[in-house]
């Protein structure tokens, strides 16, 4: 049995983990990249974001001012039974989160602007729901930044363009933009929508290694935009492409842009009455699926 107040607190806990850390495999492709950075300002900067999360972990604090709207990625077991609504409980941990942590408050109504303090509002935080096999609730929390959020588009390709081609083009004109080295997440074919969802749930399976996606990852290295946008070797650190069958008159094609702070974090609240497993961040992701 899953309890209201523990999901309360578990996103709190998750919230805390994902704004003042980053994941061990994060870290270890900024090292790496740093390790092959030939650039000295890029090597700089590379060290630079290195030591920001390690201020960050030490004070507990965010290692970004900017802490985000909170994406949020349930997978909700098909056998368990709620006595409360979970989405009113994960609003309740993200307005707990705000001032405990704390995180700036960063959600707006889209025409007035007026800011609701909290981090929620109509449609936020967002969340991804997900029915899988069993009992249990797993729940990842995505902070995700308006830097590099700004720079994401979805693109409504002729079915004869090369969307390789498309991607490595937007991606040399608006990295500089989103806080360079990169993770990308793509969506290829399905729908105008569709395409912006598989983008984004590619952000949660980081990073691929299929031929085709470390082919691409090389292609815009080799632009050489690098760290910040000031010149280097890596512009981006992983990316993801999920595909969907598209309508034979069309190609969706969507890239959501990711800083080098890929903040990520999740745990899962068992059947039993406090049971809890914590992902730790020596694990790479929670694998979702479409």
């Amino acid at each position: 049995m899953v309890l209201r107040s523990e999901v309360v607190q578990t996103v709190i806990d998750i919230l805390q983990q994902a704004q003042t850390s980053l994941p061990t495999w994060v870290l270890e492709l900024i090292r790496s990249a740093l390790d092959r950075e030939t650039n000295p300002l890029a090597r700089s900067h590379l060290d630079f974001m290195l030591k920001n999360v390690s201020i960050a972990g030490e004070a507990k604090r965010p290692i970004c001012q900017d802490t985000g709207l909170l994406i949020f990625k349930i997978d909700l077991g098909r056998d368990l039974k709620l006595d409360f609504n979970l989405r009113d409980a994960i609003a309740e941990g993200v307005r707990g989160a705000t001032n405990t942590i704390p995180l700036r408050p960063n959600a707006v109504d889209p025409i007035t602007r007026k800011n609701s303090q909290d981090n929620t509002g109509i449609g936020m935080p967002d969340m991804i729901m997900e029915l899988v096999e069993g009992e249990a609730l797993c729940i990842t929390v995505f902070p995700k930044g308006a830097g590099s959020e700004n720079m994401s588009l979805v693109g409504m390709l002729n079915p004869a363009d090369d969307p390789f081609e498309f991607i490595v083009n937007m991606v040399a004109e608006r990295a500089p933009n989103a806080c360079p080295p990169l993770f990308l997440g793509i969506g290829l074919g399905g729908t105008f929508d569709l395409a912006a969802r598989m983008a984004k749930h590619a952000l949660f399976n980081l990073p691929g290694s299929s031929e085709m996606e470390l082919e691409l990852l090389e292609r815009i290295n080799a632009l050489g935009i690098g760290p910040m946008g000031l010149g280097g070797d890596t512009t981006v650190l992983g990316l993801k492409i999920e595909e969907a069958y598209c309508h034979t008159a069309s190609l969706p094609m969507a890239i959501n842009f990711q800083c080098w702070a890929h903040r990520i974090a999740s745990a899962v609240v068992g059947q039993e009455r406090g049971e809890k497993r914590w992902s730790t961040n020596s694990e790479r992701r929670f694998v979702p699926r479409i």
